[in-house]
């Protein structure tokens, strides 16, 4: 795998990653029963992590025109990692030590299923 094909995977899973983050203020300030749905819709932070999400859609896509999926998607638990990291620093949600050792965990399985592939 190149470097190239590495960094593409680490974008889309930062921009996967910022998006769970921006869904998560977007939610926070979403009032679904008190506002139109079309105000809701509009909400700025919704619309930037949609956005989010759509770039690493096409991102994503351009790392499977390249990659074989059984090597690409086991990278895709490293969100797993991410968003729990950024959602401490970012929105003040506390981290356990169980988050540490199920990264761990992560880490090794994406470690061991890309193991040997090419």
């Amino acid at each position: 795998m190149s470097f190239f094909q590495l960094a593409l995977i680490f974008l889309t899973i930062a921009g996967l990653s910022v998006g769970q983050i921006l869904f998560k203020l977007a939610a926070m300030e979403l009032q679904p029963w008190k506002e139109p749905i079309l105000r809701n819709m509009l909400n700025s932070k919704l619309l930037i992590a949609l956005l989010v999400y759509g770039l690493a859609t096409i991102l994503w896509l351009a790392v499977l025109r390249m990659t074989p999926l059984r090597i690409a998607y086991p990278f895709v638990a490293m969100a797993f990692i991410l968003v729990p990291l950024m959602s401490h620093y970012w929105l003040d949600e506390p981290l356990r030590i169980t988050t540490f050792v199920g990264a761990a965990f992560i880490i090794i399985g994406v470690i061991i299923s890309i193991w040997g592939t090419e």
